[in-house]
């Protein structure tokens, strides 16, 4: 069994045990081991700072379902509807 199944099965196990900060901790660690940390950088590292991406923070394309507008904005005035593509000649 590689390093990474064996880390994936205690990670398995420890959720299973409803041990959710070391299943965090052995992800982390087997995400770093993906991402071509070494062994020992992976398992010295301290990833409990780390906040993952949350959903819609990329902006356009994501899952982000209402665009939240800068503070201060104001919208723009809606245009008149009576004279909307009425020429102003006569």
């Amino acid at each position: 069994m590689s390093e990474l199944e064996d880390l994936q099965a205690q990670m398995e196990a420890a959720a299973a045990a409803l041990d959710y900060e070391e299943a965090r901790r052995l992800r982390d660690r087997i995400s770093l081991l993906r991402g071509g940390a070494g062994a020992q950088d992976a398992a010295a590292a301290d990833t409990a700072g780390l906040v993952r991406q949350q959903p819609g923070a990329m902006g356009l394309g994501s899952s982000q379902q209402r665009m939240t507008p800068p503070k201060g904005w104001t919208p723009p005035p809606k245009p008149d509807l009576m004279t909307k593509g009425r020429s102003r000649k006569r």
